[in-house]
């Protein structure tokens, strides 16, 4: 029996028992006992009638028919490679008639893969809009329920709300985007006792298989994941996913063109540099260089400025980055040892590699005392052994710091050993260690361990050797640190003394 069938049949059941008990009350005058039991019937016989009646169980699903003619592929910066490569695509939408010359099969499905905040639901409504076709969203999760059968029903039901909506604004063709696909598309069998995904997988498989060239209108499914290895491998042959688009996080050029669409309304003063900006993101998303512009401006608001300053933006990147500032009050002891800590860092980081510190703070953010935040003239996707070793060096500045100035490190020092080890882990499996080539399948776990345990004690002697040849830097430095809380990386170098072509100590770290 169909749920709906069943729901049907209760509810039939309820209204008859409901008129023989309220018959039964006028009768014996024991209506007033009775009647807020019939008011609590009544109520659940409306919620049941109003869920079925607007989505629910019954098998409705939450649809986004959102237009989506207030986005196009011009509002979409950084990711100029794969926006040609979905154009690409779409032209056998547009250009139909040329393509079905030639023989050319329609594209039946899209992939977007890529990290969370690159776009890829802004790239699918662009799409929309640059076929003129009608647009309509769901999620992996809308199709998921507990009950057999429902996620199937929701998949034919999405298909045939995009037919609907094109037939209304007069689209030739129809553009389903589901997001979060490896929800219903993940591998077949996982879910031993459920089936329900299994059958909802079926129900994508069969209506993809079943779009024609003639059909009326055409449809194209857009997915969205961040997780392509969790799909099955029949959602992914040629014939349903044809294409498979890479969203990536943006280089610096992308990130300069993202930040000037997000800027392009907002009062920017004249000290903010784009291309600063841009090096000072590495590593951020689109979502996240929009939120940094929102947070800038939020920040020159509560200053009463007119305008957004290069100083809100910094400290907006320390907030993405780090998190918001946290109310944690260290005792002046514990202030003083952070600082030592950060200030180790720092040092490192201008002997190894001049002019990359971008910031040392001893302001809590997230779940951290104090940080150093480093920048870079470009965007670095491999790396050498020598910057792997300046890297790891770098990470143990803080803990060389401790023991050399205050005779002991604290646990502090935990969070830059786990980044430290790792860093010589990638030495180790990259062929750069004294075990030569290895592989990381086959490697035991003992010699893994021998190896990442030689690396970092050797780089820490050698650390803490080049912290007691400066350890006049701290005199220094310290003490402003503990004063403004916050040092600009010019900042330091002006109190060293030193610029970026030149190093504090002639040192080998």
């Amino acid at each position: 029996m169909k749920l709906s069938e069943l729901v049907q049949y209760w509810r039939e059941i309820t209204l008859g028992c409901a008129a023989g008990l309220l018959g039964f009350a006028l009768l014996r005058g024991y209506m007033t006992q009775i009647l807020p039991f019939l008011l609590i019937g009544g109520l659940l016989l409306f919620l049941v009638h109003f869920r079925q009646s607007n989505g629910g169980t019954a098998g409705k699903i939450g649809i986004s028919d959102s237009a989506s003619d207030d986005i196009s592929f011009c509002d979409i910066g950084g990711q100029d490679r794969a926006i040609n490569e979905l154009r690409e695509s779409l032209n056998l939408l547009v250009g139909d008639d040329e393509a079905m010359a030639l023989g050319v099969r329609p594209l039946r499905g899209l992939l977007l893969v890529g990290p969370p905040g690159t776009g890829k639901t802004m790239m699918a409504r662009a799409a929309a809009n640059y076929t003129n076709s009608s647009f309509v969203a769901t999620s992996g999760s809308e199709f998921v329920e507990m009950y057999a059968g429902v996620g199937a029903q929701r998949v034919r039901e999405i298909f045939k709300k995009a037919r609907k909506k094109a037939e209304k604004e007069g689209s030739e063709a129809a553009i389903v985007f589901i997001d979060e696909l490896e929800i219903i598309g993940g591998k077949r069998g996982r879910n031993s006792s459920h089936l329900e995904y299994d059958q909802t997988l079926n129900q994508l498989l069969v209506a993809m298989d079943g779009m024609q060239r003639d059909d009326s209108p055409r449809v194209l499914v857009v997915g969205a994941t961040n997780r392509k290895d969790l799909l099955d491998d029949a959602l992914l042959r040629p014939g349903r996913f044809d294409r498979v688009v890479q969203v990536e996080y943006p280089d610096l050029e992308g990130r300069q063109q993202i930040l000037s669409i997000h800027l392009h309304n907002k009062p920017v003063a004249d000290d903010v540099d784009l291309e600063v900006l841009g090096k000072e993101t590495f590593g951020f998303s689109g979502a996240h260089l929009e939120s940094l512009c929102n947070e800038a401006a939020i920040m020159a608001f509560r200053e009463g400025n007119e305008k957004i300053q290069e100083k809100h933006f910094l400290e907006s990147v320390e907030k993405v980055i780090m998190g918001e500032k946290i109310d944690k009050k260290p005792s002046k002891r514990q202030l003083q040892r952070v600082a030592i800590h950060e200030v180790g860092h720092a040092l490192i980081g201008e002997i190894t590699s001049p002019g990359t510190v971008a910031a040392v703070s001893i302001t809590p953010r997230g779940g951290s005392l104090g940080y150093v935040r480093k920048s870079s003239d470009e965007d670095r996707y491999l790396h050498t052994e020598n910057e792997l070793s300046k890297e790891i060096a770098f990470s143990l500045g803080g803990c060389a710091a401790e023991r050399v100035m205050l005779g002991e490190n604290s646990t502090g020092v935990s969070g830059d050993f786990a980044r430290a080890s790792q860093l010589a882990q990638k030495l180790v499996f990259s062929g750069m260690s004294r075990a030569g080539i290895v592989s990381e399948e086959t490697m035991p776990t003992g010699e893994l361990d021998s190896l990442v345990s030689d690396i970092l004690n050797k780089k820490l002697q050698t650390v803490m050797h080049t912290v007691e040849q400066n350890a006049y830097v701290f005199d220094q430095v310290v003490p402003q640190l503990l004063k403004h809380e916050r040092l600009s990386g010019d900042t330091l170098r002006q109190i060293l003394g030193v610029d970026e072509e030149s190093q504090i100590a002639a040192s080998e770290v």
